[in-house]
């Protein structure tokens, strides 16, 4: 489903997106308890790198990815991981881990002086790599996203909006230089 500005809103009982499809992965848990989500992490994801539109990254999100159909999957076959979101390079979005469960997405990480962001986080995965353009219904999509969460949790606010980059700068990358934050941003004040 291509996104609009009326699209997508926020279950906060279920943590669902109304207006994602949805694929549920069982690469999540419970955050802690009493924490509060207040960080957005974008990142991006191909598989195999570099190429879009494939089903591998719903099947590696799932654990289903078929190791032998490509040499670098087989780099990744013990991984599990995941995300909240996923935007695939047509805008539409997929939802494989409800909001208030811990998704597996940003690993080691920190920000300001708290680690293991997993806890307090929703990552959204952008179909793409660092130094491939994004494309304008992937921005149209995120932005509205963002706008729905930031409604459904007030602790995300502009300055708590961040790259996978900015919260593990020594192993990450994403969403690299291609992401256009200015054009983003703009999006989500439309």
């Amino acid at each position: 489903m291509a996104a609009s500005k009326s699209v997508f809103s926020v279950d906060v009982a279920t943590g669902w997106l109304n207006g994602a499809r949805r694929v549920p992965s069982p690469n999540f848990n419970e955050r802690p308890a009493g924490v509060n989500i207040d960080l957005l992490i974008i990142h991006n994801i191909s598989l195999p790198p570099g190429q879009f539109g494939g089903r591998y990254v719903e099947q590696f999100f799932t654990n289903q990815l078929v190791w032998d159909e490509h040499p670098f999957f087989e780099t990744i076959q013990d991984v599990k991981v995941s995300s909240h979101l996923f935007i695939r390079r047509k805008g539409e979005v997929v939802q494989f881990v409800p909001f208030n469960m811990r998704a597996w997405h940003a690993g080691q990480s920190c920000f300001g002086d708290r680690e293991n962001c997993n806890d307090f986080s929703i990552g959204i995965e952008l179909e793409g790599a660092d130094e491939v353009a994004y494309k304008e219904k992937q921005y149209v999509a995120v932005a509205a996203v963002t706008k729905a969460l930031m409604l459904a949790y007030p602790g995300i606010t502009p300055e708590r909006i961040v790259g996978h980059s900015d919260v593990a700068p020594e192993r990450k990358t994403d969403p690299g230089i291609a992401f256009d934050w200015t054009r983003y941003r703009y999006l989500m004040k439309s």
